[in-house]
């Protein structure tokens, strides 16, 4: 059965949750990595969730904010460390624009030993995407495409699972018209909700380019989606009781299946 694991479901600063990434999976245990986090503590997520970097073969980085790229660079690290020990197998492919790829080159060129630096371009590929552009990861084909931030170049994307239903990855930001003919009529559509649309005096999301849950499930409604998914929310609200109050506020805005997972949720697609 194909999964979402999410490894980390909060905004930026949050510290009583992981940032935003997740992954994929395959039924062999192959696993797509979709965004890194802030720090290692990309790892600790990844071992609690049961998973292990060894079957991460494929990441990917959706924009340059240190909330999403630099649990990238300890990954690179660890799988580095894998691969000069002969117990990982293959090549780590990993998929962003060229400017996140750089990041991500320099700063291990900073930070990790010459003698794991080493396995770029040989075992550690990077793969610049453009708007469009399109690739096959884990036998599914995927579209990457730039979702117009007015903060930093991003991009989401799309593809068809092995069980033919279409997931969608809107990135950090809410839904920009141009990402319409990719994302529309999606099984899963992945979104941020900043904050409940309640509280939107007391977050301002707006003034970072975030959006509520009543916006993105308005979104949902209008990509005729039949289940979204929702994450990347603020902090404060206390995490048991952040998916009651966000679910409450979304089914009122669409009638589909709505998602608020915890961080190390499990979602069977």
């Amino acid at each position: 059965m194909e999964q979402l694991t999410m490894l980390g479901t909060g905004a930026a600063m949050v510290t009583n949750m992981y940032n935003t990434c997740f992954t994929i999976s395959r039924e062999d245990g192959e696993l797509f990595l979709v965004d890194g986090g802030g720090g290692n503590g990309l790892l600790r997520q990844l071992e609690l969730a049961h998973l292990s970097p060894l079957n991460i073969h494929n990441v990917f980085i959706s924009h340059n904010h240190s909330d999403h790229l630099l649990g990238i660079v300890w990954l690179v690290r660890a799988i580095a460390q894998h691969i000069r020990k002969d117990r990982y197998l293959g090549c780590l492919h990993i998929y962003a624009h060229q400017k996140s790829l750089d990041a991500v080159k320099t700063i291990c060129g900073i930070v990790m030993q010459p003698r794991l630096q080493a396995f770029f371009g040989d075992k550690i590929i990077l793969h610049p995407i453009e708007n469009g552009a399109q690739t096959i990861i884990l036998d599914r084909e995927f579209t990457f495409f730039d979702i117009q931030s007015v903060k930093e170049l991003q991009h989401g994307f799309t593809c068809r699972l092995l069980n033919g239903k279409k997931l969608s990855f809107l990135g950090d930001e809410p839904f920009h018209e141009c990402e319409r003919q990719y994302v529309e009529n999606s099984d899963y559509l992945l979104q941020e909700a900043y904050c409940l649309y309640s509280e939107v005096e007391l977050y301002r999301p707006y003034t970072k380019h975030h959006g509520t849950v009543v916006d993105s499930c308005r979104n949902a409604d209008s990509l005729n989606a039949k289940a979204t998914i929702l994450f990347h929310t603020e902090g404060k609200t206390p995490i048991e009781l952040r998916q009651k109050r966000y679910l409450q506020e979304a089914r009122a805005a669409f009638s589909g299946m709505v998602y608020v997972p915890n961080d190390l949720d499990v979602i069977s697609l």
